[in-house]
């Protein structure tokens, strides 16, 4: 085992709906929203529907898009 890993914490890659709305800032129903608006994609383990880091960082840099284009 390498020895600078050891005891790191690994970060999680796959995010609950609710864990995605906090990290990015916005309501759990405005997440929802998002979701189904199909702007913030979703993967499926079982009946879990859970967000991957990527795709936060994708719908991220949609907002910052979508803002730059308005101003």
């Amino acid at each position: 085992m390498d020895t600078a890993t050891a005891g790191a914490p690994v970060p999680r890659r796959l995010h609950s709906v609710e864990a995605a709305a906090a990290l990015i800032g916005i309501g759990r129903t405005a997440t929802y929203d998002e979701i189904r608006l199909g702007r913030l994609r979703t993967v499926r383990c079982g009946r879990r529907r859970l967000v991957p880091t990527e795709w936060i960082d994708e719908y991220v840099e949609l907002l910052k898009r979508e803002a730059e284009a308005a101003a």
